[in-house]
């Protein structure tokens, strides 16, 4: 009896090895990966802000005496925001963007040199700049958070009354437009360092349109100022504000999060 007990013994054994052994032999899965982070992309819209400098160029012809004041005015400190949307198509990137900056005081004097025979010496201001403004196209060509970018577009710039005085005793007249627009072209480049928060640089050119000052008639003097320049004309032309600036912008992408 004991022998046919030891081969079942046996029988089982070998049938518990050869079971092992063929689970051994089955594949392991491997580990569910997650999927890959979607690519950064620059559409949206944005809001940021900025900081720079700026600086103008001015040219004041006075038609009676033929005297020409020309004058770059010191740069001064510029500060303001910017909203805007991106569209992005591969590594083109097409956009729109309204900018506003105000100005830090500056020196808005012309020059002081327009002679009046038998009335005497005026001194001409009105160069100085309170703010600008642009209204602008944005081409982009990027590089996964890099982006490098040309602008062009509409701009426009507050300026101070044009004013005559006469140097002797302080008279003045002055009046004309409170502000000046033309074309305006930019580059720059712009830099994600998250999904959603940007630091960018760029310059700004914006070629001014002329502006006329016409000096009143006599009668429409003030006392002192003198009828020498009465009817007299001072044409502002090729004058241009030019700006520098770095700042940052909030993208609402599809990116999301940090």
């Amino acid at each position: 009896m004991k022998k046919p007990v030891l081969l079942a013994v046996a029988a089982i054994a070998l049938l518990g090895m050869a079971s092992g052994s063929r689970a051994a032999d089955l594949p392991v899965k491997a580990p569910i990966m997650p999927p890959p982070p979607p690519p950064f992309s620059w559409t949206g819209f944005y809001i940021g802000g900025n900081i720079g400098a700026a600086w103008a160029g001015v040219d004041v012809t006075d038609n009676l005496t033929g005297q020409n004041f020309s004058r770059s005015s010191d740069a001064v400190f510029i500060g303001g925001g910017q909203i805007g949307f991106n569209y992005q198509i591969n590594t083109l990137v097409l956009g729109v963007e309204w900018d506003f900056d105000a100005a830090g005081s500056n020196d808005s004097s012309i020059g002081a040199g327009v002679l009046v025979p038998g009335v005497g010496t005026f001194a001409v201001t009105g160069g100085g700049n309170r703010w600008l403004t642009t209204v602008a196209g944005r081409l982009g060509f990027a590089m996964d958070r890099w982006m490098f970018y040309l602008k062009g577009g509409w701009g426009e710039v507050g300026v101070r009354n044009f004013t005559v005085t006469n140097v002797a005793n302080g008279a003045f007249v002055t009046g004309g437009s409170r502000s000046l627009g033309g074309g305006m072209f930019g580059a720059g480049f712009e830099y994600a360092f998250t999904n959603n928060f940007t630091i960018k640089a760029e310059y700004n050119y914006i070629a001014l349109s002329n502006r006329d000052f016409v000096i009143p008639v006599a009668a429409n003097l003030p006392p002192g100022f003198g009828a020498g320049l009465a009817g007299d004309v001072f044409r502002n032309r090729d004058s241009n504000v030019q700006a520098v600036k770095v700042g940052f912008n909030y993208l609402f992408g599809r990116g999301g999060g940090f």
